[in-house]
């Protein structure tokens, strides 16, 4: 069970007409190609995708489930939106209030298939990880659930959901024998990824108990309660690479950790798979590097073209550099045109955008930038408008804004 459908208020723009999950990522995929290609890795063939909040774009990229080899007689992704029913039947009605309770009102689907273990992922973190190690570790404990655990920064701990381990498996696992959502005061650093094995009929009366409460999340609620009613809970140590992007700054670092000789993110070697049918990324021509175009230490994929400077960047398909332009610590999603003479730095440019010849966007060209500046898709911005360090550019705005605004300063929101 993918939990897929949320917006996140941090990342703003980016999530005005799609989930987080769907957000596209390092140039021609998006953030939930991560958990879907780690589940096709795992040999988990039976996915349910729960998705709420603007679920079109989700939808279409996940298709048939074909990119991830999830189409056969005994294998399948399925979407499950809520769905309002009849008044008669209350149960029905409402939308999903949580992300426990989205997989409360999709039991039925659960129990049609009849499983031995259930997991439930979030589907918005960039990490490469195994199912199966976790799985075998819940079964060789016999646990009633098993939580992936990472060690964060101690100053940044506050953010998550936080255990404390003791020894039985040393550097494996062990039993979580103190948990807090998000504690003021972490008493720990090993931080959940929401990554959860349960045992089914655990978690069929877990549920249930948990829809009698006000309050239906798992890391709030439904792992407090298992711990109160002393159920085993175990805790799976992941050591790897893991992304958490919630905030636009995690998500640009994120892109960003994707560059360089060792990159972090290896997406070749993890063995990440997307659906190069959406948008046709798959049938773009290859790209074009014009004379006197200059590229370092970037990821420019098929149907880009660039004459001009690109640094430290990556362009997802049909971007389009124009000369004597200069794109730095930039991440710019499909189908954006860069005219001549533009400058970008520490900039996220979401799909359809147009920026015509002069525009300056973001820091100052060849510094590092304290905050990533945001333009939301389908922007025709104007000849000599500079847009600031920081400032965050809505989706779709009409040209009388940009009358008003030749400049927009370091911050600004402009909408």
């Amino acid at each position: 069970m993918i939990l897929a459908g949320s917006r996140v208020d941090e990342l703003d723009v980016l999530t005005y007409y799609r989930p987080k999950s769907a957000i596209p990522f390092g140039g021609f995929a998006r953030v939930i190609d991560f958990s879907l290609s780690n589940l096709l890795h795992s040999g988990i063939e039976q996915v349910a995708i729960l998705s709420q909040y603007r679920s079109y774009s989700l939808i279409n990229h996940i298709g048939t489930g074909a990119a991830w080899d999830m189409i056969g007689r005994n294998r399948g992704v399925s979407i499950l939106p809520p769905v309002k029913g009849h008044e008669a039947r209350e149960e029905q009605t409402d939308w999903y209030r949580g992300t426990a309770d989205a997989v409360y009102k999709n039991l039925d689907f659960v129990r049609y298939h009849q499983p031995r273990e259930i997991l439930i992922l979030s589907g918005d973190h960039i990490y490469n990880m195994n199912y199966q190690d976790i799985i075998d570790y819940h079964d060789q404990k016999d646990a009633d659930l098993t939580i992936a655990f990472l060690k964060v920064e101690k100053e940044s701990a506050s953010r998550f959901g936080i255990a404390a381990i003791d020894d039985e498996d040393g550097e494996l696992g062990g039993r979580v024998t103190a948990y807090w959502e998000k504690p003021e005061k972490p008493e720990s650093d090993w931080a959940s990824l929401t990554v959860l094995v349960f045992k089914p009929e655990v978690l069929y009366e877990a549920l249930e108990k948990n829809q009698q409460t006000e309050s239906y999340e798992f890391g709030r609620d439904i792992i407090p309660q298992l711990m109160a009613a002393c159920k085993k809970v175990y805790a799976y140590k992941y050591r790897g690479y893991w992304g958490y992007t919630r905030t636009i700054e995690e998500y640009w670092q994120s892109n960003m950790d994707l560059l360089g000789d060792a990159p972090l993110i290896d997406m070749e070697s993890w063995g990440l798979r997307t659906n190069l049918e959406h948008r046709g990324i798959g049938d773009v021509q290859p790209a074009l590097i014009r004379d006197g175009a200059s590229i370092h230490n970037s990821l420019v994929y098929n149907g880009c073209v660039v004459e001009g400077i690109v640094r430290n960047s990556i362009l997802f398909p049909g971007v389009h550099v124009a000369k004597g332009a200069v794109v730095e610590n930039s991440v710019l999603f499909f189908n954006n045109k860069i005219g001549e003479n533009c400058s970008f730095n520490k900039v996220i440019v979401d799909v359809n955008s147009t920026f015509a010849e002069g525009v300056s966007v973001g820091a100052d060209l060849g510094s590092s930038g304290d905050r990533v500046t945001v333009v939301g898709w389908d922007n025709h911005v104007p000849a000599g408008v500079c847009i600031g360090e920081g400032a965050t550019i809505y989706p779709h705005l009409q040209q009388e804004k940009w009358t008003e605004h030749k400049d927009v300063a370091n911050g600004e929101v402009l909408k």
